[in-house]
Protein backbone atom coordinates (compact mmCIF):
# COMPACT_ATOMS: atom_id res chain seq x y z
CA UNK A 1 0.00 0.00 0.00
CA UNK A 2 2.87 2.41 0.77
CA UNK A 3 4.22 1.87 -2.77
CA UNK A 4 0.87 2.92 -4.22
CA UNK A 5 0.72 6.03 -2.04
CA UNK A 6 4.31 7.01 -2.93
CA UNK A 7 3.50 6.69 -6.63
CA UNK A 8 0.07 8.36 -6.22
CA UNK A 9 -1.65 5.27 -7.66
CA UNK A 10 -5.04 3.76 -6.99
CA UNK A 11 -5.14 0.02 -6.21
CA UNK A 12 -6.18 -2.24 -9.09
CA UNK A 13 -9.01 -4.73 -8.72
CA UNK A 14 -6.67 -7.68 -9.36
CA UNK A 15 -3.21 -7.88 -7.79
CA UNK A 16 -0.35 -10.27 -8.49
CA UNK A 17 2.27 -10.82 -5.79
CA UNK A 18 5.41 -12.66 -6.90
CA UNK A 19 7.63 -13.69 -3.99
CA UNK A 20 11.14 -14.43 -5.31
CA UNK A 21 12.12 -16.13 -2.06
CA UNK A 22 9.15 -18.51 -2.02
CA UNK A 23 8.86 -18.79 -5.83
CA UNK A 24 5.10 -18.44 -5.44
CA UNK A 25 2.99 -16.09 -7.49
CA UNK A 26 -0.38 -15.19 -5.96
CA UNK A 27 -3.30 -13.76 -7.85
CA UNK A 28 -5.67 -11.85 -5.58
CA UNK A 29 -9.14 -10.97 -6.84
CA UNK A 30 -11.90 -9.38 -4.77
CA UNK A 31 -14.38 -11.84 -3.33
CA UNK A 32 -12.48 -14.88 -4.60
CA UNK A 33 -10.03 -17.32 -3.13
CA UNK A 34 -6.43 -16.51 -4.02
CA UNK A 35 -4.78 -18.56 -6.74
CA UNK A 36 -1.16 -19.55 -6.17
CA UNK A 37 1.18 -20.59 -8.96
CA UNK A 38 4.83 -21.68 -8.92
CA UNK A 39 7.33 -19.72 -11.01
CA UNK A 40 11.05 -19.33 -11.51
CA UNK A 41 13.15 -16.33 -12.40
CA UNK A 42 16.64 -15.23 -13.44
CA UNK A 43 19.69 -17.42 -13.01
CA UNK A 44 21.58 -14.18 -12.27
CA UNK A 45 21.44 -12.21 -9.01
CA UNK A 46 18.24 -10.23 -8.43
CA UNK A 47 18.71 -6.78 -9.93
CA UNK A 48 16.80 -3.84 -11.36
CA UNK A 49 19.84 -2.62 -13.31
CA UNK A 50 19.88 -2.56 -17.09
CA UNK A 51 22.05 -5.28 -18.69
CA UNK A 52 22.25 -7.22 -15.39
CA UNK A 53 19.95 -10.00 -16.65
CA UNK A 54 18.63 -10.11 -13.08
CA UNK A 55 14.97 -10.15 -12.10
CA UNK A 56 13.80 -6.72 -10.90
CA UNK A 57 11.69 -6.16 -7.81
CA UNK A 58 9.13 -3.62 -6.69
CA UNK A 59 5.78 -2.47 -8.00
CA UNK A 60 5.00 -3.13 -11.67
CA UNK A 61 1.90 -3.30 -13.84
CA UNK A 62 0.88 -5.58 -16.68
CA UNK A 63 1.13 -3.15 -19.56
CA UNK A 64 0.71 -5.49 -22.57
CA UNK A 65 -0.47 -9.05 -23.22
CA UNK A 66 0.53 -11.30 -26.13
CA UNK A 67 -0.40 -14.80 -27.22
CA UNK A 68 -4.17 -14.92 -26.92
CA UNK A 69 -5.38 -18.10 -28.62
CA UNK A 70 -1.92 -19.47 -29.42
CA UNK A 71 -1.20 -23.10 -28.50
CA UNK A 72 0.78 -23.90 -25.37
CA UNK A 73 4.49 -23.94 -26.21
CA UNK A 74 4.30 -21.37 -29.04
CA UNK A 75 7.63 -19.54 -29.36
CA UNK A 76 7.67 -15.74 -29.52
CA UNK A 77 10.38 -13.53 -30.96
CA UNK A 78 9.94 -9.79 -30.57
CA UNK A 79 6.53 -10.55 -28.99
CA UNK A 80 5.33 -12.16 -32.23
CA UNK A 81 4.47 -15.85 -32.55
CA UNK A 82 6.89 -17.59 -34.93
CA UNK A 83 4.33 -20.24 -35.92
CA UNK A 84 6.08 -23.13 -34.17
CA UNK A 85 5.99 -24.55 -30.69
CA UNK A 86 9.32 -25.08 -28.94
CA UNK A 87 9.09 -28.87 -29.25
CA UNK A 88 8.78 -28.53 -33.06
CA UNK A 89 12.10 -26.72 -33.43
CA UNK A 90 15.14 -28.58 -34.78
CA UNK A 91 17.17 -28.16 -31.59
CA UNK A 92 15.28 -28.73 -28.35
CA UNK A 93 18.36 -29.71 -26.36
CA UNK A 94 18.74 -28.69 -22.71
CA UNK A 95 21.59 -26.37 -23.71
CA UNK A 96 19.23 -24.03 -25.59
CA UNK A 97 18.59 -20.70 -23.84
CA UNK A 98 15.24 -20.11 -22.17
CA UNK A 99 12.79 -19.06 -24.89
CA UNK A 100 9.70 -16.89 -24.50
CA UNK A 101 6.76 -19.24 -25.01
CA UNK A 102 2.98 -19.70 -24.64
CA UNK A 103 1.89 -16.25 -23.39
CA UNK A 104 3.52 -12.93 -22.51
CA UNK A 105 2.50 -10.51 -19.77
CA UNK A 106 4.80 -7.52 -20.30
CA UNK A 107 5.65 -5.59 -17.16
CA UNK A 108 6.26 -1.90 -16.67
CA UNK A 109 8.00 -0.70 -13.51
CA UNK A 110 6.10 1.90 -11.49
CA UNK A 111 8.81 2.99 -9.04
CA UNK A 112 10.95 5.76 -10.47
CA UNK A 113 14.65 5.13 -9.91
CA UNK A 114 14.05 1.52 -8.82
CA UNK A 115 12.40 -0.20 -11.82
CA UNK A 116 11.37 2.78 -13.94
CA UNK A 117 13.58 5.36 -15.60
CA UNK A 118 17.10 5.49 -17.00
CA UNK A 119 19.29 2.47 -16.29
CA UNK A 120 16.61 0.48 -14.40
CA UNK A 121 13.50 0.48 -16.61
CA UNK A 122 11.71 -2.91 -16.51
CA UNK A 123 9.69 -2.06 -19.63
CA UNK A 124 12.78 -1.18 -21.64
CA UNK A 125 14.47 -4.33 -20.30
CA UNK A 126 11.59 -6.41 -21.74
CA UNK A 127 10.68 -7.99 -18.41
CA UNK A 128 7.83 -10.46 -18.89
CA UNK A 129 5.91 -13.23 -17.24
CA UNK A 130 6.14 -16.01 -19.85
CA UNK A 131 6.36 -19.74 -20.52
CA UNK A 132 9.46 -21.82 -21.09
CA UNK A 133 10.94 -24.28 -23.56
CA UNK A 134 12.51 -26.12 -20.59
CA UNK A 135 9.63 -27.47 -18.49
CA UNK A 136 11.93 -30.32 -17.48
CA UNK A 137 14.21 -27.82 -15.69
CA UNK A 138 11.36 -26.09 -13.85
CA UNK A 139 11.53 -24.66 -11.17
CA UNK A 140 15.25 -24.02 -11.67
CA UNK A 141 16.02 -20.35 -12.28
CA UNK A 142 16.86 -20.18 -15.98
CA UNK A 143 15.60 -16.86 -17.36
CA UNK A 144 17.42 -13.67 -18.26
CA UNK A 145 15.36 -11.57 -15.83
CA UNK A 146 11.77 -12.61 -16.52
CA UNK A 147 9.34 -14.57 -14.38
CA UNK A 148 8.82 -18.02 -15.95
CA UNK A 149 5.80 -20.28 -15.49
CA UNK A 150 4.64 -23.64 -16.77
CA UNK A 151 2.07 -23.53 -19.57
CA UNK A 152 -1.12 -24.52 -17.75
CA UNK A 153 -0.52 -22.10 -14.86
CA UNK A 154 0.54 -19.30 -17.21
CA UNK A 155 -2.56 -19.65 -19.38
CA UNK A 156 -4.77 -19.57 -16.25
CA UNK A 157 -3.02 -16.42 -15.03
CA UNK A 158 -3.11 -14.77 -18.46
CA UNK A 159 -6.84 -15.41 -18.81
CA UNK A 160 -7.60 -13.84 -15.41
CA UNK A 161 -5.32 -10.80 -15.41
CA UNK A 162 -6.34 -7.67 -17.31
CA UNK A 163 -3.89 -5.07 -18.63
CA UNK A 164 -3.23 -2.54 -15.88
CA UNK A 165 -3.08 -5.11 -13.08
CA UNK A 166 -0.48 -4.31 -10.41
CA UNK A 167 2.31 -6.85 -9.95
CA UNK A 168 4.41 -6.63 -6.79
CA UNK A 169 7.70 -8.52 -7.07
CA UNK A 170 9.13 -9.13 -3.60
CA UNK A 171 12.82 -9.99 -3.25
Amino acid sequence: MNCLQRQDLEPTQHVVIADLGEKNLKLLKPGQEENTFPFSFSKRPISCEENSLGTPWGLHEVTEKYGEGEPAGMVFEGRKAIGKCWHELPDTSPEQPCSVTTRILRLKGLEDGLNSGPGVDSYNRYIYIHGTNHPDKFPMNISAGCLVMLDEALIQLYDQVPVGTHVMIIK
